[in-house]
């Protein structure tokens, strides 16, 4: 049985660290055994917990990332051939030491690290606290990217290192990549790819976290249209720091005023998605105990760790094509075809479809978005 996989992302600065930390809470206080995890390499998930990584509580456990073991383990190969290259061209070990860590290693190794402690079998729930949206939809978009570009230039790659090797070490006086370098990119491209089959199947889902202001809102807008591009489903938001309506002064009543028009609007535009609305704390929840509070609050009546119902964004039939993309304006969607695949951009964000045979061999007869959806019709064979 697959563990549900809960990520949260949201806006820097909106509490989704809080958010994720009082799902997590609350799932083990319901006697659900819980992994809470982190790609955020800001690492304040165990500050909001008040805990060191392992089991801080009865069937709630928090891990946290270590970067330098799991690099070894999935990216060792080729880590060791780049370090050996740059040793060769004269630079001392430390400098290759230093500069073979890669850019975002922390955040890719998380995701791997998820896929390992999905297939466990030990867990009923997942909870991942991503980086803020940007640093998340990048790190979302990385494994279909990756496989894109591997599908067509690792075999190329291989018959291409067989035949210049010689050439290299003779002329450049530097290691070519040998057959388990090769091997090892392709390891760390099938891990990154089952990643990705486990965060948009139908056990894993995105909660979108914002406060009530106009930027925030408008930015959560922009982030579901882009997971849904991607194939991610959201299935709920919630709304933190929210004012109480009640015995409000005049400079709290006017805030209360705006919110309450800003969540009306959040409600709207994420129907028919839930909207957990989280009070304004009158301090900040630090610790088991009030995180549970704070997660039997934010959810209610609801549960959160049932299995959600919502649909693929990509579905695709005999002769259609059919993306949600909710919240997204017609002016910032963009359709190209290239060959058997379709690229679609909508705002900064693009993906590179492959078609199936079926509709590869046929033209694009007609393209529209209604209803947040983007429909692409085929019609006769080119």
């Amino acid at each position: 049985m697959s563990p549900r996989v809960l990520l949260f992302t949201g806006k820097g600065g909106v509490g989704k660290t809080t958010a994720a930390a009082a799902t997590a809470t609350l799932a083990a206080a319901r006697g659900l055994k819980t992994l809470i995890v982190s790609t955020d390499t800001a690492h304040s998930l165990a500050d909001a917990l008040d805990a060191e990584p392992g089991e801080i509580a009865p069937g709630l456990h928090l891990h946290q990332v270590d970067t330098q073991k799991t690099l070894e383990r999935h990216w060792g190969e080729l880590r060791e051939y780049a370090r050996g290259v740059l040793v060769e061209l004269g630079l001392d070990e430390v400098t290759s030491e230093e500069i073979t860590v890669l850019p975002g290693a922390e955040e890719i190794i998380a995701l791997l690290e998820l896929r390992e402690h999905a297939r466990e079998g030990r867990w009923d729930v997942i909870v991942v606290d991503c980086a803020p949206t940007a640093e998340t939809l990048r790190l979302l978009a990385l494994p279909e990217a990756l496989d894109w570009h591997v599908s067509r230039l690792m075999p190329v790659g291989r018959k291409l290192v067989r035949l210049v090797s010689p050439f290299v070490r003779s002329v450049a006086h530097v290691s070519a990549p040998g057959e388990e370098v090769m091997s090892a990119m392709e390891r760390f491209h099938r891990g990154l790819m089952e990643v990705r089959e486990l965060l948009t199947g139908d056990h894993a889902s995105v909660r979108l976290v914002l406060t009530p202001e106009a930027v925030v809102l408008a930015e959560a807008r922009r982030t579901m249209t882009s997971l849904n591009l991607y194939g991610y489903r959201v299935d709920a938001v919630v709304a933190n720091r929210v004012f109480p309506a009640g015995d409000a002064d005049e400079w709290r009543a006017r805030w209360v005023e705006a919110q309450s028009r800003l969540l009306a609007e959040a409600e709207e535009s994420f129907a028919p998605l839930p909207v957990h609305v989280v009070p304004y704390l009158p301090a900040e929840p630090v610790g088991r105990k009030a995180l549970a509070e704070l997660g039997a609050s934010m959810y209610g009546e609801s549960d959160p760790f049932a299995p959600h119902a919502i649909e693929p964004p990509l579905r695709m039939s005999a002769d259609e094509l059919a993306l949600a993309l909710p919240g997204a304006d017609r002016d910032d969607i963009d359709l190209a075809r290239k060959g058997d695949e379709l690229i679609v951009t909508a705002g900064p964000y693009r993906r590179i479809l492959a078609l199936p045979a079926a509709l590869a061999r046929r033209k694009i007869s007609a393209a529209a978005l209604r209803d947040g959806v983007l429909s692409v019709r085929f019609g006769d064979p080119a």
